[in-house]
């Protein structure tokens, strides 16, 4: 089905998800930067250099730092904005909206692609982008999905979450190819924290293999940590199969064991003995789990949700400790049943 889709946000995600729309000739796809010489070096090189280099942008790929020319046509909003400047982006873009076109209202569906929690409100990107933009259409992308591997056609499957059922399968029709196989599901609440929440787990796994602790830690950390992804998402209103799905125990392996995992990146820098604020300096691309886990560790805390190994990564991240500590203090833990 063609569409005219506005994709908001130039990251390694939002690029590959223009690449992807536009190998349907019949989709017409702009791809809007926050900043204009984001666009100008787009437009020079046709290839996002600094993210995804070698991966070229088609000639149909519309190119924008002008937010009117990107959504004002738009069927389709994508919001491939990192959490942790999605109010405040899509604040400023409301307001040229309303500035630029007086009877402006977003009456168009959002598809959000981010996967973090807001630290200030606790609310997901979802919940973001209704309370700023007044959208009332609004789904969700996400899965086991490295921007470097889907934008050279690597074969990848994720899943489209949204109340409105209708919206979820006109989506999934857009965005599905060959390469490309998206499922629906009507956990949203679900799907927006198994994106969020495996991002916590996969620091912990870079600490395991910035230890060299082996695979045994590793797979149990990953077992463990869905425990608690579920556990905590259940507690929020979620379903608990869907934590065994493509949002939860999909992007839970893929963040836990793939090179181009960012947070499981940093968790590895920390075994290392490197600085939090060194680490994410030196970063090309934000690693969402840093500010997830101060969310999800206060959110446990006021719910009395058993999240042991989100806290001590919380501790970690925020209070300095030892991240072989950290493993001594997890592994000595009051013995328990599985169950």
């Amino acid at each position: 089905m063609p569409i005219r889709c506005a994709v908001l946000g130039d990251g390694a995600w939002g690029t590959t998800i223009a690449v992807l729309l536009a190998q349907n000739p019949e989709h017409r796809v702009t791809l809007w930067s926050a900043f204009e010489e984001n666009a100008r070096l787009l437009r020079e090189h046709r290839e996002n250099v600094r993210l995804l280099p070698g991966v070229p942008i088609p000639e149909t790929v519309r190119l924008t730092a002008d937010i009117v020319e990107a959504v004002d046509q738009a069927d389709l909003w994508v919001a491939a904005i990192p959490t942790v400047y999605l109010r405040q982006t899509l604040q400023r873009m409301h307001q040229t909206l309303r500035q630029r076109l007086p009877s402006f209202a977003c009456d168009r569906p959002v598809l959000s692609l981010a996967k973090g929690l807001e630290n200030e409100t606790f609310q997901r990107p979802s919940e973001i982008i209704r309370n700023v933009l007044g959208a009332t259409r609004v789904a969700v992308l996400s899965g086991p999905s490295h921007a470097e591997e889907v934008s050279r056609g690597l074969p990848a499957s994720v899943v489209v979450g949204s109340a409105d059922a209708e919206l979820a399968r006109w989506i999934q029709s857009c965005f599905s190819t060959e390469r490309f196989r998206v499922y629906t599901n009507r956990d949203v609440v679900g799907v927006e924290l198994g994106g969020a929440l495996k991002n916590v787990i996969g620091i912990a796994a870079g600490i395991s293999d910035g230890l060299g602790l082996g695979d045994n830690a590793k797979s149990a950390l990953l077992t463990r940590g869905q425990v608690e992804m579920a556990r905590f998402g259940v507690a929020l209103g979620a379903e608990g199969k869907t934590f065994y799905g493509l949002a939860g125990l999909g992007d839970l392996i893929t963040t836990c064991v793939s090179k181009h995992g960012r947070n499981r990146a940093v968790g590895e820098r920390l075994a290392r003995g490197e600085k939090l604020p060194d680490i994410l300096t030196s970063m090309k691309m934000v690693a969402e789990g840093v500010y997830t886990t101060r969310s999800v560790y206060q959110r446990a805390a006021q719910l009395n949700i058993d999240m042991p190994i989100t806290s001590e990564i919380y501790r970690v991240l925020y209070e300095g400790k030892d991240p072989a500590a950290a493993v001594t203090d997890l592994m000595t833990r009051e013995p328990k049943s599985e169950k």
